[in-house]
């Protein structure tokens, strides 16, 4: 399959899952074979669990046929769980292992009482076909083995990994953070030349402030633009990449399909010059590449073919959704975009993670408004640290009329003459163009939306009565604000107030009373 040698992860990971049982200083009972592994995406954690879990189904002895069933099974914790408990039929009395591959999201999912409600019934079965001798018919069946995976570590994994692993194996997780026992030289010897860098047994550490796990070789950015001007920096960006390298992939990440939809369209069809109406030909897309798009409310053949075929694209650019952001391995994406914010601070690892991947270089670009600004000190609690991308400069390169223009610090970002050119220019055209103009209109709404969805610590800093909605209409290139979620959101924030303002008087009506 073209793989040559292992990476890190795989190199920590895949000696000690091999060897099962024959570290018994790693569980307290014989099911409580466990390990946590963490590492950045893209260092290949899938096929550090299933390369040993293939060798091991290969290796058994009578050979595993297809009669015999089901050996490896997929599924969601939801429909896990129900067969479990429903169907009599589902028989697991031969059950290895147990794999939590992006544990982190299954939690962030809320399947945490599913998960735990699975490990109840596996463990309690596990444990009465373990009380009778012959439960484990030859010396090489392995045990049960619980494999937990995530990129990122917080307090639910955390909290997963307390309840399904015992004394566990911590595989990439640095030394500062976990106590080694003992026991970490025997399992170095499973690989001596690997020095002492396999795994630690050890106590689940404290994540309240747990860092993020990038590769070293991502150089992360961040863009400081105001909401109108989002858009033009978003083009002359893309424009300049491709222009500068015609052969490189990118992905833009957007919060909604209808985003993802409007800016598919848009980038499609967009010439540039606005102005060459005398002759057509001179006229070309404003962004010089392929362009596709991938989000949940895509037909499944239409997601399919898209993935093959950015895939195999040396020169193309992919707008989509959080669908992307998980699980699917991009060979040679060069730049990640992040137009939107993620909803989670921990899939701003996931996204970035679809570059810079197997030792490759990648960037990754995070546009932030400047009220959003206290993002950045989120990701640095994690140990995050973004530099400022030079928008000035980069809107000082491009040609107004055929010269270029030299930006004094006499205006704001808004008010540069690059800006108001190309923000005119995506105007006129969507005004003009009744079905972007709807498009524009769909994601206007949508974003809103997405963007009062923020929760926990981002919802401050991701704040909707901060927003300009006009402006956040100028950076789709809508002349006006639709006026119908205007004046929806308005009538919405006048009900709140309303809702607030009832509440407290009749609190204190009620302390009136008591008094």
């Amino acid at each position: 399959m073209g793989f040559e040698v292992p990476t890190l992860v795989q190199a920590q990971a895949i000696p000690v899952i091999l060897s099962g049982r024959h570290v018994p200083h790693l569980h307290v009972r014989v099911c409580g074979n466990c390990r946590l592994v963490k590492a950045a995406t893209g260092t290949g954690k899938t096929v550090a669990y299933l390369a040993p879990v293939i060798h091991h189904l290969q290796s058994k002895d009578p050979r595993v046929q297809r009669s015999d069933g089901i050996s490896i099974l997929v599924a969601t914790p939801g429909r896990l769980l129900d067969h479990l408990k429903n169907t009599s039929s589902f028989i697991h009395t031969n059950m290895r292992w147990i794999i939590f591959d992006e544990a982190d999201r299954i939690l962030e999912l809320g399947f945490g009482k599913e998960i735990e409600e699975i490990l109840d019934i596996l463990g309690s079965r596990q444990d009465k076909s373990l009380s009778n001798e012959n439960a484990i018919s030859s010396t090489s069946e392995l045990p049960r083995q619980n494999l937990l995976l995530s990129a990122t570590l917080n307090d639910k994994v955390n909290h997963l990994a307390q309840i399904s692993l015992e004394n566990p194996v911590m595989i990439g997780l640095d030394d500062k953070k976990v106590q080694p026992k003992p026991s970490q030289e025997i399992i170095s010897s499973l690989a001596p030349e690997m020095d002492n860098t396999l795994g630690h047994s050890g106590k689940i550490l404290s994540s309240s402030n747990a860092e993020y796990n990038l590769p070293a070789q991502l150089v992360q950015r961040y863009v400081k633009v105001s909401c109108g001007s989002r858009l033009v920096a978003l083009l002359s960006i893309l424009n300049n990449l491709f222009k500068g390298d015609a052969t490189q992939k990118v992905v833009v990440f957007f919060s909604t399909c209808d985003a993802v939809d409007f800016h598919y369209s848009l980038l499609s069809e967009f010439q540039w010059p606005p102005n060459s109406q005398s002759n057509v030909d001179l006229k070309q897309a404003f962004v010089g590449c392929k362009t596709f798009r991938l989000h949940g409310n895509m037909q499944h053949e239409d997601r399919r073919t898209t993935f093959h075929t950015f895939k195999t694209e040396k020169s193309a650019v992919l707008l989509s959704t959080d669908v992307a952001a998980r699980g699917l391995d991009f060979p040679k994406v060069r730049c990640i975009i992040q137009f939107d914010s993620p909803g989670e601070a921990s899939e701003y690892v996931h996204r970035v993670g679809r570059t810079a991947r197997l030792g490759e270089k990648g960037d990754s670009l995070l546009f932030l408004q400047p009220v959003e600004i206290d993002y950045l000190r989120n990701l640095e609690k994690h140990g995050v640290l973004l530099t400022e991308y030079p928008l000035v400069k980069l809107l000082d390169s491009f040609p107004l009329y055929g010269q270029k223009h030299h930006a004094k610090k006499l205006f704001s970002l808004e008010m540069h003459p690059w800006v108001l050119h190309l923000q005119k220019a995506l105007e006129s055209y969507i005004s003009r163009e009744s079905k972007m103009k709807k498009l524009a209109q769909n994601a206007f709404c949508s974003w809103v939306r997405a963007y009062s969805a923020h929760r926990g610590d981002l919802k401050s800093i991701f704040t909707v009565k901060k927003l300009h909605l006009g402006h956040v209409a100028r950076s789709l290139a809508l002349k006006e604000q639709p006026s119908l979620v205007g004046r929806s959101f308005h009538n919405q924030a006048k009900k709140r107030k309303r809702d607030l303002k009832q509440k407290g008087v009749s609190k204190k009506r009620r302390v009136g009373n008591k008094s």
